[in-house]
């Protein structure tokens, strides 16, 4: 028999960890047999699709035996015309994950650094160890506040890129229009990327999700989703918005039909659904108000939010609590995967989830006292 063992991958591979999602609630029941599970877990819409969007879909199912639109130019132009910037400035992508992937393919070289405050979403460092670059972790600073300081002196001769996950994901914080503004005028020749996937919940008065940069002429790339704040996280369709220049180098390096027909469909639809987004804000602020009450009482601290999700510190039975909260039929994130494994993150659901999941916390830490 031949050997099957002398196949070698590339040695940047060694470093890289696959992405670890939330379990899904079918597998969650099957595991544990249970009846009833809610997740809490991946940071979806608890109100599920944008109604616009799943008409959308059922309208343009019979012409799935036709290839997507290679250039999205509906997509594009309905993507241009709700944030006020040319079509030639959007690039329609196969979920955000993959527009951070394919930045790091257009500006990216072995030996490269990125600079990224840490803990943040961990497929930027995934970005930049396929392309053989340096990720250089930024530590957050008090409660989760971001350290601009600190960012703008990581930067050296090296850097290429910049992440501002604002709000971030797993912390809920964000970066205030006066820090990016700073940030952005003392670093030239590195591509400054906003993932504003949490903008459509953040209502601070300093927050920015970038545009009003690009629009002034800035060379940053702000990056969006459909998954959260529209509820079509199924289909897997994201977006960017930059200058031109920075369009046409990721361009050259995307995938001819990379977002597909039912992708395009709804989120065209979706874009145009305000109904559903007021709603979905409208539930997600007083989510976010009620579980900083059962938090509050419980005597457990929390990071205020800016996006759908509260991240809060349980102790040192974190993980312990994180399974029996699943054993309980609720799905939280774990916190360890960002070197945090005395918190867990809660996505905000429907205001019975919400309910429930207080409840089942409430029992198991009274089990613990």
């Amino acid at each position: 028999m031949a050997e099957t063992n002398n196949i070698k991958p590339r040695k940047m591979l060694d470093i890289i960890e696959p992405y670890s999602p939330g379990k899904p609630i079918w597998e969650v029941q099957k595991e544990l047999g249970l009846d009833r599970v809610i997740k809490l877990a991946s940071n979806e819409n608890p109100l599920g699709p944008s109604p616009k969007a799943i008409e959308a879909i059922k309208n343009g199912l019979a012409e799935l035996n036709r290839y997507p639109d290679a250039d999205a130019a509906v997509l594009k132009g309905a993507i241009a015309a709700e944030y006020g910037v040319s079509p030639r400035q959007v690039i329609p992508t196969n979920g955000a994950d993959e527009l951070i992937t394919l930045i790091s393919e257009a500006f990216l070289e072995e030996g490269d650094e990125v600079v990224v405050p840490s803990p943040s979403f961990s497929e930027y460092d995934f970005g930049a160890h396929i392309m053989g670059a340096k990720v250089v972790p930024v530590p957050f600073v008090g409660d989760f506040q971001f350290d601009v300081d600190a960012m703008i002196a990581a930067v050296t001769e090296k850097t290429k890129i910049i992440y501002i996950c604002t709000p971030n994901n797993p912390t809920g914080t964000y970066m205030a229009k006066a820090d990016i503004e700073k940030l952005i005028n003392a670093v030239k020749g590195v591509l400054v990327v906003f993932d504003a996937a949490y903008s459509h919940f953040a209502d601070a008065a300093d927050y920015t999700n970038g545009i009003e940069f690009i629009q002034a002429g800035y060379p940053v790339l702000t990056l969006q989703t459909f998954s959260k704040i529209y509820g079509i996280a199924g289909v897997r369709v994201g977006y960017g918005i930059a200058p031109e220049f920075i369009i046409n180098s990721i361009l050259k390096v995307k995938e001819p039909f990379n977002v597909n027909t039912l992708a395009q469909i709804a989120a065209t639809a979706a874009i145009t659904d305000t109904d559903h987004v007021l709603a979905s804000q409208t539930v997600n602020k007083a989510g976010r108000e009620q579980l900083y009450k059962v938090f509050g009482e419980l005597g457990l601290a929390y990071t205020e939010s800016m996006a759908n999700f509260v991240l809060v510190h349980v102790g040192t039975e974190g993980e312990t609590l994180y399974k029996e909260l699943m054993a309980k039929g609720v799905i939280v994130r774990y916190g360890k995967t960002w070197g945090l494994p005395e918190h867990i993150r809660v996505t905000v659901g429907t205001p019975e989830e919400n309910a429930l999941f207080s409840e089942v916390l409430t029992g198991l830490l009274a089990k613990q006292a």
